[in-house]
Order: structure tokens, then C-alpha cells, then sequence
């Protein structure tokens, strides 16, 4: 039985650098115990410099207070890998209720047209759309690539506590579907009744997610025993989450759990995500260490293109182009 804390743990990263065995499997367990509770924590001494984030949150309030019509021209609709604007309503993350009252801007990896994997096709490979904003794709592409090489030293830490090579999951992210999110949640209009959310609740679909919010909150976490946990902002820090893909890698040994937004503040709310995403070709199948003896995977294996595929357009109430 895991005991699970009733705090979200903040974790000290300075370690991860410090090329100290001891220091990594310190730092991998903090982590392990967190992805077998809440399937939450936030790192601190990440070492991604707080003027490369403060950048970001300038380049999304400034995109998101362009006319709807230049954010329009965007649209995720003329992508073939949802890159791009996503306008209010757009997204059902919870099915049952009305579309999110969020907007929000996608993009990947800076790939160009004659990139290799956008010329064969590859899913989920395609170039962003820009807004013409002075500094916005160089601040983005940027924060992309810190954001990256974050989570990549996250899961040799992950790695060391699941008891693989430490460098394991290096391979499934050279060519990294990775997408970064800025969102714009207006405050929540009239009186919260549990119909309509900033972002309903859903579990993420790639392996680990980093968040920086601003000072505003209303990020929400399910207990165990289904009842709903605030994450404070905390300045520094990046809230991090376990995803699906990961859970499935980990045959439910990490656990991807729901989280939704409630902007109860009065005023604007923004953030920044991370999605620590794979290969689109990364075959998400069980770890043999995550697999008792007599023990059956829980899940097939499964391409991470497929899975996210099929998750993306569960989510979308209108398709990109085909």
C-alpha cells in the first residue's frame, strides 16, 4: 500500500547536475515516491534561469492580447499536428461537460519544411505556426529546448529509481514530439457550479509535464479519496506531473493523475506548460522491471503517435486538417 502525503513535495534539482551517483539516486527516489502518490511534485533549483520563464509570460500576454482575428489566422485547424491557437471552447478535456473557457497557443519543435521527419510525413512533425511578434519564436524556441534537456535528466533520475540504465529514455527523446503550451484562462464567469472549467479534468498523455504558473492559482489535484487538492503557485518552481505513456511504461507503478483549473481569482490567469512527450515513434511497451513475477502487462504496447492520436481527437471538438 503507498502512502501517499497530503502535500504536493517540492524537490531540489541541484543535484542532477552535480554528475554525483549519490545525488541522482536521491533525487530519483524523491521523485519515485511522488509518482507512486499524487503522481505530482515541483522541482526547484531546475536550472532553467526564472528571465528565460519571465520571457515566456511576456511573449504569451502579448500574443494573447492580439485581435481574435490575427490569433485566428493561427488556428490549430490548418496544422497537421495541432501547432498553434487554440481558441475558448475549442478543447473538452472532461467529455462530459462544455468546452474549456481557456485559450491557448501550441508549438513543438522549430522544425522547418524540409525537415526529414516533415517531408516523410512523420506524425506529429510539422512546423509551427508564428504570430509576428518581435522575439516570440526565439524566446519559445528557447525555453523549448531548456525545457527538453530538463526533462531528460528527470528521467535518468526516473530511470535509477525504476532500476534501469540510468540513460534509458535518452533515445525516445532525440526527436521528441515535446510541446509547449501557453494558456490564458479568463476568470470563471459567474458563480462556480461544477459545469464549466478553465480546463476540466484529465490526465496528461506524454510522460512528465512541466508547469510554471503564475501567482493567480486555481490549479487543482484529485486525492486518493476523490476529493480535490489546491497547488499553490510557488515562485522558481516548475509543478511536475506524471502522464500517461509513463504510467503505461511503468505498468501503473507511477501514477498519471487527473488535475483541472478553476479560475476563481477575479482576474487573468496564465501559464506555461511543458509536455515532456517521446518520439512519435517511441513504442510505449512495459518495463521488465516494472513487472512481478507471474505478472502480465496491464497494457499492449502501443506507438506513442497512436496513443496520442487517439487522445487528441477525443479532446478537440474540431479537427485539424487531415
Amino acid at each position: 500500500m503507498v502512502d501517499v502525503p497530503a502535500e504536493i513535495p517540492i524537490i531540489a534539482l541541484s543535484g542532477l547536475r552535480s554528475g554525483n551517483r549519490a545525488d541522482l539516486e536521491r533525487i530519483g527516489a524523491e521523485i519515485g515516491r511522488a509518482a507512486r502518490g499524487l503522481g505530482f511534485f515541483s522541482v526547484a533549483d531546475h536550472g532553467i534561469p526564472q528571465d528565460q520563464v519571465d520571457a515566456v509570460f511576456a511573449q504569451s500576454q502579448a500574443f494573447f492580447a492580439l485581435p481574435s482575428a490575427e490569433k485566428e489566422a493561427l488556428s490549430v485547424t490548418k496544422s497537421t499536428s495541432y501547432r498553434g491557437y487554440v481558441r475558448p471552447g475549442e478543447e473538452k478535456l472532461d467529455p462530459a461537460l462544455a468546452g474549456d473557457i481557456k485559450e491557448c497557443f501550441n508549438a513543438g519543435p522549430d522544425l522547418a519544411v524540409d525537415d526529414p521527419d516533415v517531408l516523410a510525413g512523420k506524425p506529429f512533425h510539422a512546423p509551427n505556426q508564428w504570430p509576428d511578434l518581435p522575439g516570440f519564436r526565439s524566446t519559445l524556441t528557447a525555453f523549448h529546448a531548456s525545457a527538453l534537456d530538463l526533462v531528460v535528466r528527470l528521467h535518468r533520475a526516473i530511470a535509477v529509481d525504476l532500476g534501469i540504465e540510468e540513460r534509458y529514455f535518452d533515445q525516445y527523446f532525440a526527436r521528441a514530439v515535446g510541446i509547449l503550451r501557453l494558456l490564458h484562462y479568463p476568470p470563471h464567469p459567474g458563480a462556480f457550479d461544477g459545469n464549466v472549467y478553465g480546463a476540466g479534468a484529465h490526465t496528461d498523455y506524454g510522460n512528465l509535464t512541466l508547469l510554471a504558473q503564475d501567482g493567480t492559482g486555481g490549479l487543482e489535484v484529485r486525492t486518493r479519496d476523490g476529493d480535490w487538492t489546491v497547488v499553490p503557485p510557488a515562485a522558481g518552481t516548475f509543478v511536475c506531473n506524471i502522464g500517461d505513456c509513463l504510467m503505461r511504461w511503468t505498468n501503473d507503478v507511477y501514477v498519471s493523475n487527473a488535475h483541472r483549473v478553476v479560475n476563481r481569482s477575479g482576474r487573468e490567469r496564465y501559464s506555461v506548460a511543458y509536455f515532456g512527450d517521446p518520439n512519435s515513434d517511441a513504442l510505449v511497451a512495459c518495463l521488465p522491471s516494472c513487472l512481478a513475477p507471474g505478472e502480465a502487462p496491464k497494457y499492449p504496447p502501443i506507438t506513442y503517435a497512436e496513443y496520442l492520436r487517439s487522445r487528441y481527437d477525443a479532446t478537440y471538438t474540431v479537427a485539424p486538417r487531415a
